[in-house]
């Protein structure tokens, strides 16, 4: 059986593995939502009237990028320089104006999209399976760990790996025994992020 694939476009123009199209394998695509959006916004730059989400990944530009459309906004992706695997997703900040995080499922989607851009899986079987969570803003970072420890989810304390590279990077461990809830709870709609937390847990 052959599997079809996605149409060519432009984009991918420039990745060779990419230039014939993607696998299309009909699994349902993730309902994102705003407070998702927000979550990834910690690793945005802002311009005068946008938002600029830059990623190594392709494909979650793109699902970010359909996920605003299909919610009324419009986003519009690109390559960044012509020899870079970098991607970006841009999009108005009107998109976000006057929304709250409130409900609990918005604070588990929070999460997820914070998790999706400002976290961490390992991805080679030589070393201890781990999820992390890292940023620049202590406060940010310790307010996901507040909720996720809401949920039941065990986590480390928050520690900076090494003064001497940067004094301001912070970054906490799930614990071990909370990995299956952390995969059930609030997993991951970042293509490469959630491939590693299936073969893992």
């Amino acid at each position: 059986m052959v599997i079809p694939r996605e149409p060519f476009d432009k984009l991918r123009a420039g990745c060779p593995d990419l230039s014939i199209g993607l696998r299309r394998d009909y699994t349902r695509a993730p309902q994102i939502s705003k407070a998702y959006i927000i979550g990834i916004l910690h690793d945005a730059t802002q311009r005068h009237t946008t938002f600029r989400v830059s990623q190594k990944s392709l494909k979650f530009v793109e699902m970010v990028a359909n996920g605003i459309r299909s919610l009324g906004g419009n986003a519009w992706t690109y390559r960044e320089g012509s020899n870079r695997n970098v991607y970006i997703v841009e999009f108005s900040k009107s998109f976000l104006k006057d929304f709250e995080i409130v409900s609990k499922r918005d604070i588990i989607d929070y999460i997820r999209g914070y998790f999706d851009t400002d976290g961490g899986v390992a991805k080679s079987n030589k070393v201890r399976f781990y999820i992390y969570f890292c940023q620049k803003n202590f406060k940010d970072l310790s307010q996901v760990r507040d909720y996720l420890m809401e949920f039941k989810i065990d986590c480390g304390v928050i520690h900076n790996p090494s003064k001497k590279v940067d004094p301001n990077y912070w970054r906490f461990y799930v614990k071990a025994r909370s990995y299956l809830d952390f995969v059930n709870k609030i997993g991951s709609w970042h293509p490469e992020k959630a491939r590693y937390l299936r073969m893992k847990i």
